[in-house]
């Protein structure tokens, strides 16, 4: 018989879908079976790509990035140059947070759908994956540009007065950021165990 002319239907059991012919044709079940073991080993592959260009970013950005440009001075000549890098290369990285985390939500959603035959929006990682764009887009929309503001009204930060009133906000705010990158970076580690522990 050949493979178009068969039909197949999906069953659930213990929290999985077995595809299982109408017709008797196991070669049309194989090829079944292939087909949504390819879909959902790309899902999982989403959902782990996602992840690791998210927190790479992170690490690479709080480790190698911020430090080599405040720290060298061979890399940039001043701070205000040096934050201006740094400002520009984090609103990056929060769209980078925000398109990898909405590409985890879709593929997690729709790895339970086919998985479990729902959609399990209030699972563990999905719940994390949602603090952390919650945390970002507080960051990104709400934080940032008051520092960049604050930053071209001060213009060489380490000229400052240390009581100037902006320069004070800049700190303050500045304390703000490091603490909701980090949180994001642990919820984010979080997450990669959640997920390969359900793997």
């Amino acid at each position: 018989m050949a493979s178009g002319q068969c039909w197949s239907q999906f069953l659930e059991y213990d929290s999985c879908l077995f595809l299982t012919p109408w017709f008797s044709c196991s070669s049309c079940f194989a090829q079944a079976q292939r087909l949504y073991n390819r879909v959902m080993s790309f899902l999982r592959y989403l959902m782990f790509l996602s992840l690791m260009v998210w927190i790479g970013g992170l690490i690479f950005f709080a480790f190698v990035l911020a430090p080599t440009v405040f720290n060298i001075p061979e890399v940039l000549p001043n701070t205000h140059l040096a934050g201006n890098v740094v400002g520009r290369a984090l609103g990056k990285l929060h769209w980078i947070g925000i398109i990898s985390g909405l590409v985890f939500l879709v593929s997690s959603l729709v790895y339970s759908y086919i998985s479990a035959g729902t959609v399990e929006a209030f699972t563990a990682r999905n719940v994390l994956i949602c603090l952390m764009l919650t945390i970002i887009l507080i960051s990104q929309f709400g934080i940032v540009p008051q520092m960049d503001a604050l930053r071209a009204s001060l213009g060489e930060m380490s000229s400052a007065a240390g009581d100037n009133l902006a320069r004070i906000q800049f700190d303050a705010l500045h304390v703000w950021s490091t603490r909701l990158e980090s949180a994001v970076l642990l919820l984010g580690l979080v997450v990669v165990y959640v997920v390969a522990a359900r793997s």
